[in-house]
């Protein structure tokens, strides 16, 4: 069998169901990865599969440039619940997809060169999002990668406010990093680089690729911390795991874009897709489900293996626990001894990124697991 790209794990997914996978030889396993937060209301959520099967029965597909019900309902719903004054929406296919308009939109708006990110971030693998990622095993061998981009410290309020300058079209910035190592910063922190940007002229792009749609609490994690961003960047799971992504803009961005397309922006399936998974999110009240579910997750294992790892952090259902020692043999010993699907986030950090769904006997099991695998 050959394959490209992606390492393949030992364990061939068949099916899913809510918040299980079930593997070719009839194997359960509690997904507490989420295929990296795909799959916010679950595996086969009825009310996403009925949105999606009734669409594909009217219409595959039609290019952007023609309207259809479904995309024109999608941006009034995305418009209607993003922060603040955030009214226009730019459909695309993938989160790199996202992030890489926002950083075009934000350049042509401002005639800015420059774009400032932060250390251990991760915005995708295209050029230009890659070029704002900070790992460096990310960008071996594909250099040069798109100009006029810097890091400073993710959290430190008075690095960020010294780069911030009047050559500055952006910062781009994870409100809880996800791939560096689940990282939170403080709300005084995001507030100040708001204030500076403001000040500067300059967009604030929240990419909330991983933290939006409800996984830390509040819908979108900017909520959290009383900001609205200039662009917000959203994808993974906004339609259940149909390719996806959704940069969100304020009024004088989207004034001001540029010349920007994407053949598949926005298609009929998966914008109804993602029309039954935003229902589902605000119907089942699943932000508020996310901060008790979690808030539980992180304190029995900070109570139970407080002396058995480093730390334990996140917000909502995206926690991530800090161990002392590697992770994969740790991934490796949940999912084939306790069948639990969990992800790591750097080499000593296990994350765990359930669907919004489980419940706290759920949450039990996995506690259990990883004191299990831990002691």
């Amino acid at each position: 069998m050959s394959g490209f790209v992606f390492s393949e794990k030992p364990i061939r997914i068949d099916r899913g169901e809510g918040v299980y996978l079930y593997d070719t030889n009839g194997n359960e396993y509690l997904d507490f990865g989420a295929s990296y937060a795909c799959t916010p209301v679950g595996h086969c959520h009825p009310t996403v599969v009925d949105a999606a099967k009734s669409q594909l029965e009217e219409l595959f597909y039609v290019q952007a440039s023609y309207p259809h019900a479904a995309r024109t309902a999608l941006y009034a719903q995305l418009a209607d619940v993003a922060p603040g004054d955030i009214d226009n929406v730019w459909l695309c296919n993938s989160g790199t997809e996202a992030n890489e308009a926002a950083l075009k939109f934000a350049r042509h708006a401002t005639g800015r060169p420059k774009i400032i990110a932060t250390t251990r971030a991760f915005h995708g693998r295209t050029m230009g999002a890659l070029s704002a990622t900070w790992k460096n095993e990310y960008k071996d061998g594909f250099e040069p990668l798109a100009g006029g981009f810097e890091f400073v410290e993710y959290g430190d309020a008075e690095a960020m406010a010294a780069a911030i300058d009047d050559e500055t079209a952006a910062v781009i910035l994870e409100p809880l990093q996800g791939e560096g190592g689940v990282n939170p910063v403080s709300e005084e922190y995001l507030r100040s680089v708001r204030t500076e940007t403001e000040a500067a002229g300059a967009a604030l792009i929240l990419d909330e690729i991983q933290t939006g749609l409800g996984r830390t609490g509040e819908l979108w994690a900017a909520e959290k911390y009383g900001i609205v961003p200039d662009i917000l960047t959203t994808a993974k799971g906004l339609a259940s795991g149909l390719p996806i992504g959704a940069t969100l803009c304020r009024e004088w961005i989207a004034e001001d874009a540029g010349n920007h397309g994407s053949t598949f922006s926005g298609g009929p399936v998966v914008s109804a897709a993602a029309g039954a998974t935003l229902d589902v999110i605000e119907r089942e009240n699943l932000p508020a489900h996310a901060a008790t579910v979690g808030s539980y997750i992180r304190e029995e294992i900070d109570n139970r293996l407080g002396d058995s790892i480093r730390e334990i952090r996140g917000h909502g259902l995206m926690t991530g626990i800090e161990v002392k020692r590697g992770s994969n043999r740790l991934l490796r010993d949940l999912a084939l001894e306790h069948g639990v699907l969990a992800l790591p986030a750097g080499r000593t950090v296990l994350r765990l990124l359930p669907p919004l769904t489980i419940e706290r006997e759920h949450a039990e099991e996995v506690i259990d697991a990883v004191e299990d695998v831990l002691t």
